[in-house]
């Protein structure tokens, strides 16, 4: 059973390997939204289909894949595209890229029967794509297995999200029935540890500690 402690404890362990340069890939490590997101797999079961982006860590741990298998991957350069087909579990680092592939699922699903659905997780910036709003009320409309979860930091890298559309103050999108709204401040920089890593011939890192946005 994972709580908030032992999820941020298995990304600080993530995060100092990677400042020993051992993992030869980008990380985008989570951080202050572990309550809400323990809240939502509460109800995400087994066989339920689960599709996440390139931040995908603390989303593989609550659907049941071994830590050791999540962080096997990730010492394989693979932190951005996390996927154990056994767990029903699949990423893309495409922003929005994984909207029209968890719509398809959800729509063979509710051909075949039976109680499995989809969960979707995407980011603010994600939320306001063309895309993502195609496949909302698509799934919405014919009533397909599908909830939408939004995380919201309020950056897209680093760039104010709601600012960069318009909105005013605190307002935010209005989203529908289907899609699970989490608001929260993030812990960690967009990609990385804060650091840059540089390599050498040796494949150790250099010296270089430029801080990173």
């Amino acid at each position: 059973m994972w709580t908030p402690e032992t999820l941020r404890a298995f990304e600080e362990d993530i995060k100092a390997t990677y400042l020993t340069g051992v993992i030869r890939g980008a990380i985008h490590l989570s951080g202050g939204n572990e309550d809400k997101l323990i809240q939502v797999f509460t109800l995400v079961k087994p066989q339920d289909w689960v599709f996440s982006t390139y931040r995908s860590h603390y989303h593989a741990l609550l659907k049941g894949v071994p830590p050791e298998r999540v962080k096997a991957e990730i010492l394989r350069g693979r932190s951005m595209h996390l996927n154990f087909p056994d767990f029903h579990f699949y990423t893309s680092a495409i922003v929005g890229g994984i909207c029209p592939i968890a719509l398809g699922v959800a729509l063979g699903l509710k051909r075949r029967g039976g109680d499995a659905r989809v969960w979707a997780f995407l980011g603010d910036m994600a939320s306001q794509m063309g895309i993502f709003h195609e496949c909302e009320k698509y799934a919405r409309l014919q009533g397909l297995p599908l909830t939408w979860v939004v995380q919201d930091d309020s950056l897209s890298t680093n760039t104010p999200t709601w600012e960069t559309w318009g909105y005013r103050d605190n307002q935010r999108p209005l989203f529908g029935p289907n899609v699970i709204y989490i608001p929260f401040q993030r812990a960690h920089p967009h990609i990385g540890a804060g650091v840059w890593v540089d390599f050498d011939k040796t494949g150790k890192p250099s010296e270089r500690t430029d801080v990173m946005g």
